[in-house]
């Protein structure tokens, strides 16, 4: 069996569709499938079985011999919560139980990091895990990921293969349900089919134009690709990016939206939130060149090809992956 945590979730689902087209069906799927809305994530896709995520510590531990791989992708993942408690609980704490496990048992470990560890950028964007320690997020998600990062090179004990994965702005299918959290081409597609215009956020800092702030932005489709690499890799553990290594505007984001819409692009912007704007990215960039390193040499869709299947293929249907 493959566990999948964070099942029913945007990226966890997206994997457990490119484990079924690829003849994985013995899937074990876990997380809190109270949400209706995260429940549609999983229609359709075949799997062994559904586990609580309060309960799957010690499921893991009475079925471990059934057990071959175990990506870990579930988590607390709103950038805005401030709720340190929960953030230590289900970011930092429940990671432990999971990593603690997979070492007693021997299984091999993939599990969610994120790029929001690298808050502004001041010493790069460089999955050097030299460099830790030095890395200041800019919100408690992103501080809860970091010290699960840190926690996990510092141990003596360690699955005897595991990565844990940056995560840059990942989009695509199947994140209908994330709200505000959800990608900007989704909110874009969005505003676009309700209004005929897009409104980006305003440049507060006299170094980026507006629209010109830049982040990496990777399809999930490429996301799915690594881990399904890693799962057969089980060697070089370690933090990994994942990114596309390619930075790119809002601007251009928008322009394709629009594109693959088949509509002339109608931009206009507002100011950013306040209760962001202290915390904003302006530009983030996937180093990619460690995972490149271990034999992943498998391109990545540009940000044209990205948008352009996710906007015809999946919101204009509303269809699923």
């Amino acid at each position: 069996m493959i566990v999948i945590t964070g099942a029913a979730g945007f990226i966890a689902s997206c994997l457990v569709q490119k484990l079924n087209s690829e003849g994985y069906h013995d899937l074990v799927l876990v997380d809190d499938f109270s949400d209706a809305g995260q429940n549609k994530n999983f229609a359709g896709k075949r799997f062994t079985k559904q586990v609580d995520r309060e309960d799957f510590v010690s499921w893991l531990r009475e079925n471990q011999l059934h057990v071959q791989f175990v990506f870990h992708l579930g988590a607390r993942t709103d950038t805005t919560e401030f709720d340190y408690a929960l953030l230590n609980r289900l970011n930092l704490d429940y990671s432990k139980d999971v990593w603690n496990t997979c070492v007693e048992f021997g299984l091999p470990l993939v599990y969610a990091s994120s790029a929001a560890t690298y808050g502004l950028g001041e010493v790069g964007y460089d999955d050097d895990e030299t460099r830790l320690e030095q890395l200041k997020p800019l919100n408690p998600y992103g501080e809860s990921k970091n010290d699960f990062d840190i926690w996990a090179l510092k141990q003596d004990r360690k699955p005897f293969f595991w990565a844990g994965l940056k995560f840059f702005n990942v989009y695509g299918p199947n994140e209908y349900h994330k709200g505000r959290m959800a990608s900007v081409i989704f909110h874009t597609y969005n505003q676009i089919m309700k209004s005929g215009e897009m409104k980006l956020f305003q440049s507060h800092n006299p170094d980026f134009k507006d629209g010109e702030q830049m982040r990496d932005f990777v399809y999930v489709k490429d996301v799915t690709e690594v881990m399904y690499f890693l799962m057969h890799h089980r060697k070089d553990s370690g933090i990994y990016n994942l990114g596309s290594g390619t930075a790119r505007t809002f601007l251009d984001l928008a322009t394709n939206t629009f594109k693959a819409l088949g509509k002339e692009p109608k931009i206009s912007f507002v100011p950013t939130p306040e209760d962001i704007r202290d915390k904003y990215q302006y530009f983030t960039e996937a180093k990619m060149d460690k995972l490149k390193s271990i034999g992943y040499h498998k391109p990545f869709h540009s940000l044209e090809e990205g948008v352009e299947d996710y906007v015809q293929n999946y919101l204009s249907k509303g269809e699923y992956l």
